[in-house]
């Protein structure tokens, strides 16, 4: 078993028009955020089912229990291509789910190291 702590990030969903008026009201200073808001905000219910699908809170799972040293060592746990891998972790880590960290170096490129940031997501829905 890994060595992460219990992380919980508070995840909300806000369609993209409140989320820009957001955004502009808090770098106007006009906004600040309260503790315990989403840190981590989808566009609506079906791009946050897609980032957080059942394969993919199966593969958080699985690096945080297998730390793999690299995408290629991931690749071979998961049967996964490397391709396949890269693009899900790229995605996961837009939103902030996931670090990749440039590992030792080996021969070649240095190794990217996939480390998954929260333990776990709490989703806050407003329907204001």
């Amino acid at each position: 078993m890994s060595k992460m702590t219990h992380r919980i990030v508070k995840v909300g969903v806000m369609p993209l028009d409140q989320f820009k008026k957001r955004t502009i009201a808090i770098a106007t200073g006009k906004y600040k955020p309260k503790k315990g808001e989403p840190k981590i905000w989808f566009r609506s219910m079906k791009s946050l089912a897609h980032v957080l699908s059942e394969d993919n809170q199966a593969l958080l799972k699985l690096i945080i229990e297998t730390q793999p040293k690299s995408i290629k060592d991931l690749e071979s746990i998961t049967g996964r291509t490397a391709n396949n891998l890269l693009r899900t972790l790229r995605m996961m880590e837009s939103y902030g789910f996931v670090k990749l960290t440039e590992g030792v170096g080996g021969r070649g490129r240095t190794p990217l190291v996939p480390q998954v940031i929260y333990s776990g997501a709490e989703i806050e829905v407003d329907f204001y």
